[in-house]
């Protein structure tokens, strides 16, 4: 069983909080990590058992009686009215670390949490594995920041590996979910079908009641298809012929159940300089391959979305690299009206870190001249900070004073 890097994390800041929250999408691992983390000494309870979840959602205080802390409550957004429950017996015992919940349903838990348990709870996001959980550098990811001390423990870390081409369009088509990395290619097809299948009916309809299931489905596999570009709303709702309000809707639940990320553009103080849509990514690029219908590695890298697909796959490592460290990720991305853009944004203090995304292994110094449009923020009291093109090349490499040419290894 791989290790996670978010196990540290969990572990700090389970000893400050009273509730811990791991949130994501379904087979993720969100479970088995906190099983890990556990070792045997917390109580278990699913409420994907009927019985459980009739108890907690008609009897809360009885359910806490039959399984008091510390315990892990897994997919609590089936009975919300546990909330108000758990707040009562945090504000009674002062215990941090009482309660580990599970839920893959941002947007029924959301409501509970803020009404119920604000102050008291600490929500972590987990996503599938990342190259360095998958490489068993799980202990020793940080998250990403282009500057020398991040290059120098990176290299490290990299033990002078490299990352093929293939062999990254290979993770990429197979994607991160944990059991079909056990399971393997042969298993790939199957297992996404029945992710699909099983997504649908446990998540949309209890959410959405979706009538039409097919509509649906198209509607999941034209966001598939437009991840790494703009969101553009009206020809998403046309090619699946719903209307606006609906995609609009849709949309929202797959990303606040885990599967899509909307990339906000950075916009201090230019907002009328800059384009306002958000960028889509969808999270697990396996899964998105799958519902493009790319049959292998070889085709997807040879396909029209080779590259919206090797960028939305390192967008995701590096968001991997903040959320399995316990942070929130100060992402945006960066478009003018003059069409210059900057595929990432870091913003940390007063600094801002470009990053460019190439499939190419020969970066140019050309790669980074977008970072030029960044040169007005000086005058608003932002710093620009070091650069990075991150590409296949073997080693890092500078391109100039500012900007360095990062492995995809290094991830």
């Amino acid at each position: 069983m791989l290790s996670r890097t978010l196990a540290t994390s969990i572990q700090r800041i389970s000893a400050n909080f009273p509730v811990v929250m791991l949130t994501g999408a379904r087979q993720v691992g969100k479970t088995t990590l906190l099983q890990m983390c556990a070792g045997g000494d917390r109580r278990y309870v699913t409420l994907d058992d009927m019985e459980a979840r009739s108890l907690a959602q008609h009897d809360p205080a009885l359910f806490l009686q039959t399984w008091p802390p510390p315990v892990l409550i897994d997919e609590i957004q089936y009975a919300p009215q546990l909330f108000s429950a758990i707040k009562i017996h945090v504000d009674r015992s002062q215990t941090n670390g009482a309660f580990w919940l599970t839920g893959s349903q941002k947007f029924e838990m959301m409501r509970g949490i803020t009404e119920s348990l604000a102050g008291r709870i600490a929500i972590i996001d987990l996503l599938g594995f990342s190259q360095a959980e998958l490489l068993g550098r799980a202990n020793v990811s940080r998250p990403f920041l282009p500057g020398a001390d991040w290059v120098m423990q990176a290299r490290q870390s990299a033990s002078g590996k490299t990352a093929s081409l293939m062999d990254i369009y290979q993770r990429i088509w197979l994607g991160a979910y944990p059991r079909l990395n056990e399971q393997g290619p042969a298993a790939r097809n199957v297992f996404y079908r029945s992710y699909i299948q099983t997504y649908i009916q446990r998540d949309v309809q209890d959410v959405l009641k979706v009538s039409d299931q097919l509509a649906f489905n198209r509607f999941l596999g034209a966001v598939a298809a437009r991840t790494g570009q703009l969101l553009n709303y009206a020809s998403l709702a046309r090619d699946v012929d719903i209307d606006n309000k609906t995609a609009k809707a849709w949309l929202s639940v797959l990303e606040t159940s885990g599967l899509v990320y909307l990339l906000q553009p950075y916009h201090r103080n230019l907002s009328k300089r800059l384009v306002k849509t958000p960028k889509l990514y969808f999270l697990d690029t396996g899964l998105a391959a799958y519902l493009t219908k790319w049959p292998d590695a070889a085709s997807l890298e040879a396909g029209s979305q080779a590259g919206a697909m090797l960028e939305t796959w390192l967008f995701a490592e590096i968001l991997k690299s903040y959320w399995h460290n316990g942070l929130e990720a100060p992402f945006y991305y960066y478009r003018d009206t003059n069409q210059r853009e900057i595929d990432l944004l870091i913003e940390s203090g007063d600094s801002l870190y470009p990053v460019e995304f190439k499939k190419t292994a020969s970066p140019s110094q050309n790669a980074s001249n977008s970072f030029a449009a960044l040169e007005p923020l000086g005058r608003l009291g932002k710093t620009v900070g070091s650069g990075a093109v991150v590409c296949f090349v073997e080693r890092d490499i500078p391109l100039s004073a500012q900007v360095t040419a990062i492995p995809v290894a290094y991830l």
